[in-house]
């Protein structure tokens, strides 16, 4: 009798341990899928703008606690954006099953999973090109229809900061109508962020490598542009996509205008740019526009930040004159912004939701698309605030000793922008 129970519970023992090994993730089944998806492809593969890549059983294994840390944490994959006061189609983040998935695997030891488990899969997987979140699968391969590429330009290794215009012919013989839009960095280690202009003037070319402080720069800022905003690029804001049936109109004989960004640079380096345009392949039933809310827009003037201080700015602007649908909209603002919130009042008195930030990140900042159109009817009204941190116990103040900060371009000023994609 003894005997059979120990063989009992030695049979049971065996068992569960078979359930329990059988049942623990592995990379190729359970975790790959995750990280493919939600990492690998937006950001950490080769030239993205994660520091290293995640698209290899190698590339997550050796940094498999750290993953496991920072996404138990929520601090990875990033979207600043408060989700539950709106939802957007290109939302990123893990589900707590897709976490405790990650935890489960690195603390089995993070195995990678059989052979046949492999077999064909993990070799094409390791091999997907990069995309932008809410891309289709089709899509992801699909080729640029118009590559265009600046000229070289060097710069300077002299520690400042550095703003230039640059003009890039795009030869278009008859008008393109744009669904998509990629801008690549060529020298991410310096380039902060770039915005995308169309003159369709023919007249702009002298504006090529002019400085922001360049006192011939007005004499072009006076003419007026097809398109002041075409596209903005910040770290995590890779390639746009309009919904189906709107797109942005570029008309023929247009050239781009680029406003590129450098961070300082001890030494002398290089970097050439370049913009990828995918044309529209269905029938364009709306024109994508762009509203831009600046700090003339602020309420209570002036728009300065005294130092040592923590004030908050509010935004109105309306009432629009035309109903129009929201697709998206970018927040903007520099080291000392610390939160952002912007609504919609419509005139029946509905309010709108439209962003919610409540820890700024300078470093991630990206275009949210809304699930769906937001209709805002003619007579709304935009309303936002923007809270800001200009004292010495801010560890991210670009300013020591601390000063007052006003509106300005440069990383050290400050700004408050609201950029919306719409159509009517």
């Amino acid at each position: 009798m003894y005997y059979g129970r120990t063989g009992f519970w030695l049979l049971l023992w065996l068992f569960m341990s078979h359930v329990i090994v059988a049942q623990s993730p592995t990379y190729v089944q359970h975790v790959k899928p995750i990280i493919t998806r939600h990492c690998g492809t937006p950001c950490h593969h080769s030239g993205g703008v994660g520091p290293f890549s995640l698209l290899t059983y190698e590339d997550v294994a050796k940094r498999g606690k750290f993953i496991a840390k920072v996404t138990q944490a929520r601090y990875m994959p990033p979207f600043p954006a408060d989700r539950e006061f709106q939802h957007y189609a290109n939302e990123r983040g893990l589900s707590d099953a897709e976490i405790d998935l990650i935890q489960q695997w690195v603390q089995a030891g993070m195995p990678e999973g059989t052979p046949r488990e492999m077999t064909g899969l993990h070799r094409r997987s390791d091999q997907s090109s990069p995309s932008a979140i809410g891309v289709s699968g089709a899509d992801q391969q699909r080729k640029p229809d118009l590559v265009l590429r600046m000229k070289p330009y060097a710069i300077k290794g002299d520690g400042r900061e550095d703003f230039r215009y640059f003009h890039v012919p795009m030869g278009l013989r008859q008008d393109v109508w744009v669904e998509a839009i990629e801008f690549v960095p060529q020298n991410r280690k310096r380039l902060h962020h770039s915005r995308l202009m169309v003159d369709s003037t023919g007249t702009m070319a002298g504006i090529d490598g002019l400085a922001e402080d360049d006192p011939r720069l007005r004499d072009f800022q006076r003419t007026p542009l097809a398109d002041a905003f075409l596209y903005g690029w910040v770290p995590g804001n890779d390639r746009v996509t309009f919904p189906v049936g709107a797109a942005k109109r570029i008309p023929a004989g247009s050239d781009l205008i680029l406003n590129l960004h450098y961070a300082p640079s001890p030494k002398p380096e290089t970097d050439q740019s370049e913009v990828r345009l995918y044309f529209a392949r269905k029938p364009v039933e709306r024109e994508v526009r762009t509203l831009t809310l600046t700090e003339n827009d602020i309420t209570n003037q002036p728009f300065v930040l005294p130092a040592n201080t923590r004030p908050t700015f509010y935004m109105n602007y309306g009432p629009i004159s035309d109903t129009i649908r929201l697709l998206s909209v970018m927040p903007h603002m520099h080291w000392l912004g610390q939160t952002i919130k912007a609504f919609a009042i419509t005139p029946a008195g509905d309010a709108i939701q439209l962003i919610k930030i409540d820890n700024w990140d300078f470093n991630w900042q990206l275009s949210y698309f809304f699930r769906e159109p937001l209709v805002l009817p003619k007579g709304s009204t935009i309303i936002a605030e923007a809270s800001y941190d200009n004292t010495d116990q801010n560890p991210l103040n670009p300013n020591r000793p601390v000063r007052q900060v006003g509106y300005g371009w440069n990383s050290t000023d400050e700004m408050m922008n609201l950029v919306f994609y719409y159509v009517k």
